[in-house]
């Protein structure tokens, strides 16, 4: 697994987030387009992907799940799925949507999203965790960064 700086990844993820969210808007205007994950936060090192939440009220969700797969977006496996929460990949380039219904538990993206922003040694702890995935799965390496993000929600 391979780790990027932020001056490695972070004006082509802001530019891709830009492109993307305009794309959203325009097939779901009311939904709250918001720039999460790694690649949001300054000084965060990154995988270099782009993660976007796509919130909409819980009577769109299932539609807006529809439209944004205009876009080539298309249902991520092997990740959690509930009534609330419907994670999106793109076929084309490295970016993801967390599609949630507003108000819902699924909000937490955003959450931990501030959460790193307002703190130098929450985002140091982060970088380190990443930096001693780097010989380790996917699998295994999600594993350890949901422990963490799950220890930083509960504080």
């Amino acid at each position: 697994m391979k780790f990027y700086k932020e001056s490695e990844y972070r004006a082509a993820c802001e530019a891709l987030f830009q492109k993307y969210k305009v794309s959203i808007l325009n097939l779901i205007p009311h939904a709250r387009v918001e720039h999460v994950g790694s690649s949001s936060i300054p000084g965060a090192i990154s995988k270099g992907d782009l993660d976007v939440f796509v919130g909409v009220s819980p009577e769109k969700f299932n539609e807006s799940i529809m439209l944004l797969k205009k876009l080539g977006f298309r249902e991520k496996l092997e990740t959690l799925r509930a009534p609330a929460l419907c994670m999106l990949e793109s076929g084309i380039e490295d970016v993801a949507l967390q599609v949630v219904a507003n108000g819902s538990t699924f909000e937490f993206f955003i959450e931990f999203r501030e959460k790193l922003k307002a703190s130098a040694a929450l985002l140091d702890q982060y970088n380190q965790l990443k930096l001693t995935c780097i010989d380790l799965s996917d699998e295994q390496y999600r594993e350890l960064k949901s422990e963490f993000i799950e220890r930083v929600l509960r504080k």
